[in-house]
């Protein structure tokens, strides 16, 4: 169920992308399945950086244009195996396949909320700044390096934030951090979220497979 200050986006439209797309090698599943005691969309598989290649990706078309406008950022719950992962949004200005504007994340062994407001998201090979009214998609991506991805994804949604922070997030090495948090969640990056409850994801693509 969306809160008020929300937008939620449907899952349903999500679809496997893997480098093979460019002649790169990663391998990648993306499958309807139940975690730690509710169900998800799943990516694994492994990313490898051989022939230029490097990424694997849950990529979600919005289900309307301008669907993000009067909202802040993106809210998505989140679990996985301890590595850090990409969320890209793509807008119709956007004209090759590499651009994006992007955030990361880190997805632990425990179901968290994480909030990110657009504006840290960095464009990426594009210099025009992110216009919201111009999302049509969101990427979850497993990108950068060698290592095995597992990432599950319970729920997506645009949020209003309530109340920005007065300052950036910095680690104990005084680097700012690319994920603010909301209101409720201010104590750490993340907000674990072991009793949240949602729907049963609708049936997605023929590549994806259920439980």
């Amino acid at each position: 169920m969306a809160e008020e200050n929300e937008r939620v986006i449907a899952l349903d439209g999500a679809r496997l992308v893997t480098d093979g797309v460019m002649g790169g090698v990663s391998s990648g599943e993306l499958q309807l399945t139940e975690r730690a005691g509710r169900f998800c969309l799943q990516l694994s598989g492994g990313v490898s950086t051989e022939n230029n290649g490097g990424f694997i990706q849950v990529s979600v078309p919005l289900d309307a244009s301008g669907a993000a406008v009067e909202y802040d950022g993106i809210r998505i719950e989140v679990l996985g195996n301890g590595e850090t992962y990409n969320l890209h949004l793509r807008t119709a200005d956007l004209w090759l396949p590499w651009q994006s504007y992007r955030a990361d994340f880190v997805a632990g062994p425990q179901w968290r909320r994480i909030d990110l407001l657009f504006d840290a998201f960095k464009p990426y090979r594009i210099d025009a700044p992110l216009r919201i009214e111009r999302i049509e998609r969101i990427g979850v991506v497993a990108i950068g390096r060698d290592f095995e991805a597992d990432v599950c994804i319970g729920r997506m949604a645009f949020y209003r934030d309530d109340m920005t922070p007065s300052s950036p997030n910095t680690d104990d090495g005084g680097n700012t951090n690319s994920t603010f948090v909301s209101p409720s969640c201010r104590v750490s990056r993340e907000c674990v979220d072991d009793n949240a409850s949602f729907d049963r994801l609708s049936p997605l693509l023929s590549n994806t497979k259920r439980p």
